[in-house]
């Protein structure tokens, strides 16, 4: 059945059922995964589960993606880690702070646009990369640290009990919806699973054996860190490598949802919610994040499209802190492990694979390297950016092979160069190749209409070749430039002469 619900100045056509079953189930897997890179930083499990709560709060709230789910990622903690080992968790809480004004600004400013310059073959492979990073994580659930505190692998029946569940929950999972889309198949395995242990008492691997998940309320803390400059340079580099990885990950899985939902958020929007949370999590008490692509799957696949599912998700882990503890602690790891295996496998992008004969081959090699540097380094931010480099080299490559010039010479014995292609610093050496101011006649003209000159390296190669012309006492004319290409060019040292009267007026950007 579904309604009409007004919140916090949206209105969204909201379906109860599948927002509440939704919400549970992101709650249940927000919560291994949070206490999971938690006490792999070294922090208070507690201090994943506030920010757990608070980043979805406060971005389901304010946030420009309903369905999309934020939390205490890996993906931004695990920058902090050198942080947090040389200086304390104060100084976490700090640089949260700090990252979370950083995001504010991109978002005030609205620079969350050019998360639009990702291109395809980068998203392919930053999705398949981190599929690749979710399903490793859960195999890591098939160790076990002994009492003497040494780590290994499952041996004998714990291993065939963990598997043997890890494998029932995956079945459930994928054929539960055969039957009935009523309730989420994660749910229904996750309570499958845990019915399946209580019943016939099996001992396995549970949530509480992570850790204890047991807490209050957050309280309000200013970093009890030195207010000076010292500081500012400690925290400032990880704040900002923070910010833009936790930016990154968010505003590519808003990306994400788009496609999968065929609608449209505001990534500035997006920004300034993740910015606010993360602040809110430097005065709580939490470790910060931003948007979980595998939540966030988990969130849409459950049927969600609104905002009321993260924040069920994010009060259900609220109250689990408060009172429900050791209800939740009994989970079984099996059951969560089981359905983000199969939330991995639903991330990667097979259809890269299909497709791979028909993609051109820079494009394969883009995808293949981002994969490669988010499984290897875990480092997104890292990955995104090596993948926008190598594309706009290979960009830059074909577009500088592109230019090409139409030669003729009128009644009146003045030869014409008609420009193609746009002359920037990859395509100004082909460019000049093709003039000869040796044998070319007393006047020369270069048509720009269908060309641009885009840079100071194209600006440098006119000039050059305007000097070239002047010292064989010839006269170069540059006709139809842009009036922006016009500016660039008047504090060019060769006299030059532009044909104003007949050049187009080029906006580039809309004035304001």
């Amino acid at each position: 059945m579904k309604n009409t619900i007004a919140l916090f100045d949206f209105s969204k056509k909201i379906n109860y059922k599948n927002e509440l079953l939704a919400g549970l189930t992101v709650a249940m897997t927000m919560i291994p995964e949070s206490l999971s890179f938690a006490i792999l930083a070294g922090l208070s499990p507690l201090t994943g589960l506030y920010a757990a709560f608070m980043m979805g709060l406060v971005t389901a709230v304010f946030g420009g993606r309903p369905g999309m789910v934020s939390g205490g990622a890996g993906a931004t903690i695990v920058v902090l880690i050198a942080l947090i080992k040389t200086h304390g968790v104060d100084y976490l809480f700090a640089t949260v702070l700090l990252a979370g004004v950083f995001q504010m600004l991109v978002g005030i400013f609205k620079w969350g646009k050019f998360v639009r310059l990702i291109p395809q073959p980068v998203m392919y492979g930053f999705l398949n990369g981190l599929a690749v990073i979710i399903f490793m994580a859960q195999i890591e659930q098939f160790k076990i640290t002994g009492a003497d505190g040494v780590t290994g692998w499952l041996q004998g029946t714990p291993l065939y009990i963990m598997s043997g569940l890890v494998a029932l929950t995956i079945a459930i999972v994928y054929f539960f919806p055969k039957l009935t889309k009523a309730v989420p198949a994660s749910l229904v395995a996750i309570v499958v699973i845990f019915a399946v242990v209580a019943g016939f008492n099996i001992n396995t691997k549970t949530v509480a054996d992570i850790a204890s998940i047991s807490g209050s309320l957050p309280r309000f803390h200013i970093p009890g860190i030195p207010f000076s400059l010292e500081t500012l340079q400690i925290i400032f580099p990880y704040a900002l490598i923070m910010a833009g990885v936790g930016l990154i990950e968010s505003l590519l899985t808003l990306s994400m949802v788009d496609e999968i939902t065929n609608s449209k958020g505001n990534a500035n929007k997006e920004s300034v919610a993740q910015g606010l949370a993360n602040i809110t999590n430097g005065f709580f008490g939490g470790m910060g994040g931003c948007a979980m692509v595998a939540q966030t799957l988990v969130n849409l696949n459950a049927g969600s499209r609104a905002r009321l599912s993260g924040i069920i998700a994010s009060v259900t882990i609220l109250i689990i802190i408060l009172v429900g503890a050791p209800f939740i602690g009994k989970i079984p790891m099996a059951a969560l492990v089981g359905v983000m295996m199969v939330v991995a496998v639903s991330t990667f992008q097979w259809v890269s694979i299909s497709i791979i004969n028909k993609m051109p081959k820079s494009d394969i090699f883009v995808g293949m390297t981002v994969a490669l540097v988010t499984i290897v380094l875990h480092n997104l931010a890292l990955a995104v950016l090596v993948g926008v480099v190598i594309s706009a080299l290979v960009f830059a490559w074909d577009n500088a092979r592109r230019i090409r010039a139409r030669k003729h010479t009128d009644e009146n014995g003045t030869k014409y160069y008609e420009i193609f292609g746009p002359l920037f610093f990859g395509s100004v050496t082909a460019f000049t190749d093709k003039f000869d101011p040796v044998n070319d006649p007393q006047q020369t003209v270069i048509d720009f209409k269908e060309s641009r000159i885009v840079d100071m390296s194209a600006i440098d190669a006119v000039d050059k070749l305007s000097k070239r012309y002047a010292q064989h006492n010839k006269t170069l004319h540059l006709k139809h430039l842009s009036e922006d290409c016009r500016k660039m060019l008047k504090n060019a040292e060769a006299v030059i002469d532009v044909n104003i009267q007949e050049d187009p007026t080029y906006k580039v950007m809309p004035e304001k």
